[in-house]
């Protein structure tokens, strides 16, 4: 690969680097630390989503590969990322359609044609899914890379070192709609109204039975990353009994 690619604006399809710890994005945040973080009272209709060839088409691909509580979650992802970027990094130059993509696709490792049919890890194989699907249908090698990379590392976390901008979004959108961590950035009638256009149905169980079913086929999938040290197939599930216990954008919603 010629050198000359990354002196390219590194924001573009968002490449660029920020921290992978959430608590060192938002130490001494303007706008995200502290007691009262700010919460721009945005409605699930202020967050506009990308309208391209390439989005309806990939759309249509997760929507009839998915089943509706995961596929709608994807679409929760997209209204609380872009809302958090709105309100808490407004300066960033940020991919919305990348970003939108990664969304759509981020759980695709889970649909019934892959989870089962791969020892990999869901996120791994469900980076390669998204990256022969979007080549296949006309995205720059840049933009699928940055797809395939931000759901390969979805679930990375939280550690040192860095993330592309685009990742950490989805980083922290997947945290917010499964366990409700840091919803306190965002205003509650995002959640109410995003929810309203794209119901949980039971998405909290239904997310912890993927959790469960492929902790039990691959105990060394990726997934296993947020149970205790040591776990091993049969012990019970630190994860999915966090995003059971979800109050702040899960249990009140289902």
């Amino acid at each position: 690969m010629a050198t000359d690619r990354f002196d390219v604006d590194d924001e573009i399809h968002g490449w660029r680097a920020v921290p992978r710890d959430p608590d060192v994005l938002f130490k001494d945040h303007p706008t995200a630390s502290g007691p009262s973080p700010k919460q721009d009272p945005f409605q699930f209709d202020d967050i506009a989503r990308p309208q391209s060839e390439l989005v309806r088409k990939t759309f249509e691909f997760a929507k009839s590969a998915l089943d509706t509580p995961t596929f709608n979650h994807s679409n929760r992802c997209f209204t609380y990322g872009a809302a958090l970027v709105k309100t808490h990094f407004p300066e960033w130059k940020f991919d919305e359609e990348t970003y939108y993509l990664s969304c759509l696709l981020h759980d695709i490792g889970t649909a019934d044609a892959y989870l089962t049919t791969t020892r990999m890890s869901f996120e791994f194989k469900g980076g390669i899914v998204a990256r022969d699907f979007l080549i296949q249908n006309g995205a720059p090698e840049d933009q699928a890379d940055a797809v395939c990379e931000a759901i390969i590392r979805h679930q990375d976390l939280p550690a040192g070192g860095n993330i592309t901008q685009n990742g950490c979004v989805l980083q922290l959108s997947t945290l917010i709609d499964n366990l409700g961590s840091r919803a306190e950035l965002l205003h509650d009638n995002l959640f109410q109204s995003t929810v309203a256009a794209f119901p949980r149905q039971g998405w909290s169980e239904a997310f912890a039975q993927v959790i469960l079913k492929e902790d039990g086929i691959k105990p060394w999938c990726h997934t296993t990353v947020f149970e205790k040290p040591n776990w091993r197939k049969g012990d019970s599930s630190n994860f999915a009994d966090g995003v059971r216990a979800n109050t702040k954008t899960g249990a009140r919603f289902e």
